[in-house]
């Protein structure tokens, strides 16, 4: 019995590996993406273990129903449940492909769903006193200034602004080729404002960091190592502090802010979804809650018996 649960084990770590090594090399995605389905997949692992599951082809429905049961058990969130069974689904749909099988263990099983949680998003004054205001005792307010208005103009995750690159950045056209999740390359506009303020920082503080030495990243400290995601927040959240900004402001603050802005000036949203590089339409439509004003005013335009 041991040597078979040994065996079972193995065979189910090797499915595991087998999946997210799949998740990696044909479908690219980011290395956080593999970590957060590898937590929650061995979790679900560890469950069948113990149900005396050997195989993958071995798991039903009531197996995928005990996981949720014991996730409720924990204390998990709905959400935290959905994503969790998101995991799982996108797992046995890869096993019910590779084993042909003739059904999907999942395919029935459901949860509630969380209710959609909306984001938050500055009003233009509030955003603006935050990428404008000057910091008393900054040390590096061309670069930190450059680098806020690139943000809301652009809308970028943080981890890909701190990842672009210097000949990413096209001045005279006005636009920045991105490279965001899953390896998927977007081009998005800079803005009037955010160009003359990277045209700033190049020619000035730029070089003094460098110290003569070359570097490919746009935004560098000292010596032109690239910025990390943690110094981004700080920054951010210092400026925020300094613009007297009551809002919990963060880098995805900026992010929402510049979508919300653009459906609320009219942008369709297709154009916004490319633009935050959404694979799925349905993540940037939660952003039409946040603009019902611009939805109301449209609908009374275009509807015949508005």
């Amino acid at each position: 019995m041991v040597a078979e649960r040994r065996d079972g084990a193995s065979s189910l770590d090797r499915s595991l590996d087998s999946y997210l090594d799949h998740l990696a090399t044909e479908r690219g995605l980011a290395r956080r993406s593999i970590e957060a389905y590898g937590r929650d997949l061995t979790a679900f692992v560890r469950g069948l273990v113990a149900r005396r599951v050997r195989r993958p082809e071995a798991i039903g429905a009531n197996d995928v129903r005990a996981h949720l049961t014991a996730l409720t058990a924990r204390g998990l969130s709905a959400r935290s449940q959905a994503r969790a069974l998101a995991a799982v689904r996108n797992y046995l749909r890869w096993v019910a492909r590779e084993h042909r099988l003739g059904e999907d263990p999942a395919a029935h099983v459901r949860i509630r769903r969380p209710p959609g949680r909306l984001p938050q998003a500055l009003g233009q004054g509030d955003v603006t006193r935050v990428v404008t205001v000057t910091v008393p005792g900054a040390r590096r307010p061309q670069r930190d200034r450059a680098l806020l208005e690139l943000l809301y103009a652009s809308g970028l995750r943080v981890s890909e602004t701190v990842a672009l690159k210097v000949h990413e950045v096209n001045l005279e056209a006005g636009y920045v080729t991105v490279l965001g999740k899953g390896g998927k390359e977007r081009v998005v506009p800079l803005g009037q404002h955010a160009r003359e303020a990277i045209v700033e920082y190049l020619g000035g503080e730029r070089p003094k960091l460098l110290r003569g030495k070359a570097s490919p990243w746009l935004f560098v400290r000292a010596g032109g190592r690239p910025l990390s995601r943690q110094t981004v927040w700080k920054l951010v959240r210092a400026r925020a502090r300094a613009a007297a900004v009551e809002a919990r402001v963060s880098p995805h603050t900026l992010r929402h802010t510049f979508a919300t802005h653009l459906l609320g000036g009219g942008a369709d949203l297709r154009v916004v979804q490319a633009l935050l590089g959404h694979a799925d339409i349905g993540t940037t439509q939660i952003y039409t809650h946040v603009a019902p004003e611009r939805l109301r005013s449209v609908h009374r335009r275009h509807h015949p018996r508005a």
